[in-house]
């Protein structure tokens, strides 16, 4: 109740403060509003008493407006199913036939008796009913398999979309009914969902007893069959009989015999293995860091090699070391290769030695041992080490960055071992082996010739990324500079080796945010436990074929994807490939990674995926995830950018967004556009605005603006990013804090959980001039302050109440003693937590503060994020559906 108070309080000051002076004389209608600077419209109901801080969001209830009316996009009117029947009675589909054509029954498709109950296709209008934000995270369809499909009742036999998701629930069981579809058929595969095996509830069987088909190699899972009483089973991807292991039912180490049917692999979708001997090629390796610091003057001036260091000291307690066997080393870099011989803790002299190799084109290893230690037997020393090291390089003026060699010797030095090599740089690499210079054109920006500062400037990184992939040998990239570092290049390294670029354009420890930032997400890489020489491959129902791969890793042979650690923050794509017609009722995909354990031991991560399948093209449809269809597309525009530029990208997911409404039209809503609508299955709403929303990402937006480093990073993200983080990067979340419902802000009484406020389509209508906003892509947080937001509420989050006081750009929000400030902090806190949305993740979101009326450059930045309005050179929703119409029509 007094929060409701103190909000009418905010509200009733706005009138003095100017956002609504002079509006509510003489009783009347308030007088239209004039445009908000910088913006399309004029935002809706700025002249109305307030309530809270600003408007309350239109009710759920009220009538989606057409599309020329301000409110875009407002929650749905009610349930889907509830809205499609309503379409086929208002004649809305195709002139009056199509919902009953549409929602076949399940008896008619031609399928064996055992099919289950199909998804239906409940029609839905893009222009009638627009796109509301609420619908963006919807589950997928589900997927219904005939009953008795698994062999046991468990729930969680099929249960896996944090893990594995399918971009069809339904598969056709032919390649040409796959092809009309027009839609991608593809797994997008997660194996992992935290950065740490505590947080990641994945049963593990750990007799060694691991039964596998003996002709496709197919792990036992919950979608096989038993016969002979139980004696053999039935492969359910090759139909081959195999044996059941005699210890299958028996606890050797109890000595008793034990009930099949709890065993793990039957009743999970996912679960790893604890693999015997002859899984290994040679003994487990131990987790190995190999690290990298620049050392320039570039690197000591901003503060970085001093930071990093401490950074490194304060996490050593955080590295996997359960088995004591982890090893560490340090090479600082500049012009010449400073190696660090590091003694054990209880030798006489405790000191670590430098040794320096000056010649750059044949580097050398200064000696045989003590470079890569214990870091058991080292600890103090390593410690004593790094406290030592800012200070031997902290009056240094060598500008030059000789990584090439340092990567030559690294690889040296950790290949007979495998591991992590760690490059911490501040400086583009300009000396020594595979020197690169600068070569941004600031002309090319934004012009077909732009794609060429996208690709490596040579092409020693990547043959270099695939001698390390042999090896075993994995690259993690962060890069700190302030000036062109050539992202396209060094992210090479990382692509081919599972590794990642980390990317702080113009860091400096002068900043405390940015020490924060990189405190808290070197700590956690540091501390994650990854899955070393790694391997994955996808087998599947006999008829289907995994025929492209995207992600960071090298493609081994024509099916297996080699992963020197296997990174557990990123995602990968598959596509597959319908070779002969499925006659079963449901087909089977089992990805399985097989990896050493930061603590040594061999085991198998396997998950498994059952997809009913189907003869009919709505079903198709009726069953396909936007999100999952989402995620392949992003990964193919990424790879079309780098081999055929922006332009290529771009024009394809136009093309692929109007090829997929035009098959649905054709096909499916009886060719008609029922009353100048665009028709789309419920299901896909999302689809044409999250494909507005990646061409007008950093990494594929057409501007002259965009650095090409930071292009670059933006490319590697959609690439890697896992599912649930993608769709934030594309369409970002944006929340209302001014006005926020009274409970969000605080723990929910059930789940403990931050109630969050209800999420806001991506357009400047939903800003009001005394409004409080966050924007949140998952890599920065905006908070957009109203150029007339009262005094009061200013106070209370920021702690200044004259506008002139409050500081710009990067920050963090200080800690207030009054309620609204907990709620604001709270909720800014939750919506950057990866943690809480399924998936591991190192980053932590940097915080920008931009004035309504501030620093122009940043405003825009923030707009460019508001995908449903034009900027720079995007077009509007409103723009990009008449145009989609209008090609549709055509």
């Amino acid at each position: 109740m007094a929060d409701r108070k103190k909000r009418d309080r905010y509200a009733g000051a706005a009138y003095e403060f100017g956002a609504n002076a002079g509006l509510n004389q003489g009783g009347g209608a308030a007088p239209p509003q004039p445009a908000i600077p910088g913006y399309g419209a004029a935002a809706p109901g700025c002249g109305a008493p307030a309530q809270g801080y600003g408007q309350p969001s239109p009710g759920y209830g009220q009538p989606a407006p057409a599309y020329g009316q301000p409110a875009y996009g407002q929650p749905p009117a009610q349930d889907p199913n509830a809205l499609g029947q309503q379409f086929g009675q208002m004649n809305l589909g195709p002139q009056g036939q199509g919902a009953p054509q549409l929602q076949q029954q399940p008896q008619q498709q031609q399928q064996p008796a055992t099919a289950a109950s199909q998804n239906q296709l409940f029609p839905s209008d893009l222009i009638a009913q627009p796109f509301h934000v609420s619908e963006l995270y919807n589950p997928p369809p589900p997927i219904n398999l005939p009953a008795n499909a698994a062999a046991t009742p468990s729930e969680f036999a099929n249960e896996s979309s944090k893990y594995l998701r399918c971009t069809l629930n339904t598969i056709p069981t032919n390649h040409s009914l796959l092809k009309k579809s027009k839609l991608p058929f593809a797994l997008v595969i997660s194996p992992y969902a935290s950065l740490h095996d505590s947080e990641d509830p994945v049963p593990v069987v750990h007799d060694q007893v691991i039964s596998r088909c003996r002709r496709c190699r197919a792990y036992i899972n919950p979608f096989v069959s038993f016969l002979d009483h139980g004696h053999r089973w039935r492969c359910n991807m090759c139909n081959l009989t195999n044996d059941v292991p005699q210890a299958f039912d028996w606890d050797a180490a109890q000595q008793k015999s034990v009930d099949r049917w709890q065993r793990p692999e039957l009743n999970y979708a996912v679960t790893e293995f604890v693999a015997p001997q002859e899984y290994m090629v040679r003994p487990p390796q131990p987790l190995c860091y190999y690290i990298l610091l620049d050392c320039t003057q570039a690197s000591v001036n901003s503060g970085l090699l001093a930071v990093i260091s401490r950074v490194i000291k304060e996490a050593l307690e955080r590295i996997p070391n359960a088995d004591g066997r982890t090893r560490i080393g340090f090479m600082a870099v500049d012009s010449s290769l400073h190696f660090f011989s590091i003694p054990p803790d209880n030798s006489e002299n405790n000191d670590a030695h430098q040794l320096v190799v000056s010649d750059l084109d044949e580097p050398y290893l200064p000696m045989p041992t003590d470079l890569l230690v214990s870091l058991s037997q080292c600890r103090n020393n390593i410690e004593n080490f790094l406290d030592r090291l800012p200070a031997m390089f902290q009056n240094t003026h060598v500008p030059g960055f000789a990584l090439g060699s340092a990567l030559r010797s690294a690889h040296k030095l950790i290949s007979p071992l495998g591991g992590k090599i760690t490059v911490v740089g501040a400086s583009l690499p300009n000396v020594g082996h595979a020197a690169l210079s600068p070569r941004e054109d600031k002309s090319l920006l934004g012009t077909g010739k732009e794609g060429s500062l996208l690709q490596p400037a040579n092409n020693w990184y990547k043959s270099f990324a695939v001698e390390c992939s042999k090896n075993q040998v994995s690259v993690d990239m962060f890069l700190f500079s302030s000036q062109y570092q050539d992202v396209a290049t060094l992210s090479n390294l990382p692509r081919f080796t599972a590794g990642q670029t980390y990317f702080y354009p113009g860091w400096n420890a002068a900043r405390q945010e940015d020490v924060v930032k990189i405190a808290k997400e070197f700590s956690d890489y540091l501390s994650a436990e990854i899955g070393l020489e790694a391997v994955l491959r996808v087998r599947a129902t006999t008829g289907l074929r995994m025929s492209a791969f995207y992600g960071n890793f090298f493609n081994r042979s024509s099916d297996l994807c080699a992963f020197p650690a296997y990174p557990r923050d990123q995602a990968v794509v598959i596509e597959v490939a319908i070779d002969e017609t499925i006659s079963k009722p449901f087909a089977c995909l089992q990805a399985a990674v097989l990896h050493t354990t930061s603590s040594g031991q061999r085991r198998i991560r396997v998950l498994t995926l059952a997809v009913p399948t189907t003869e009919n093209l709505a079903n198709v449809y009726a069953s396909a995830d936007a999100q999952a269809i989402t995620t392949y597309f992003t990964h193919k525009a990424a790879e079309r950018a780098l081999s055929s530029g922006l332009d290529a990208a771009r024009d394809a997911l136009q093309g692929k967004i109007i090829e997929i409404l035009q098959t649905y039209r054709k096909e499916l809503a009886g060719g008609s556009m029922g009353g100048g609508g665009l028709q789309l299955p419920q299901n896909l709403r999302a689809l044409p605005i999250l494909f507005l929303g990646l061409i007008k990402n950093v990494g594929l937006r057409k501007s002259a603006q965009i650095p090409s480093d930071l292009r670059s990073a933006a490319l590697d993200l959609l690439s890697t990013l896992p599912l649930r983080l993608l769709v934030q990067y594309i369409y970002p979340a944006f929340y209302s804090l001014h006005d926020m419902p009274d409970d969000a802000g605080i723990p929910d009484p059930t789940t403990g959980q931050i109630t969050m406020p209800p999420l806001l389509n991506l357009s400047s209508q939903a800003i009001v001039p005394y409004g409080l906003y966050l924007l949140d892509d998952g890599v920065n947080q905006f908070i957009w302050v109203g150029r007339d937001t009262v005094p009061a509420l200013l106070g209370d989050v920021f702690g200044v109440e004259d506008r002139t006081q409050l500081k710009q750009g990067k920050t963090s929000l200080p800690a207030i003693d009054n309620d609204f400030s907990e709620r604001v902090r709270a909720v800014v806190e939750k919506s950057g937590d990866h943690k809480s949305k399924g998936v591991g993740s190192i980053t932590q979101p940097s915080l920008y503060v931009i004035k309504e009326d501030g620093e122009p450059s940043l405003k825009l930045w923030a707009q460019t994020l508001l995908v449903e309005d034009r900027a720079d050179q995007g077009e509007s929703i409103v723009q990009w559906i008449s145009k989609l119409r209008e090609k549709v029509v055509q």
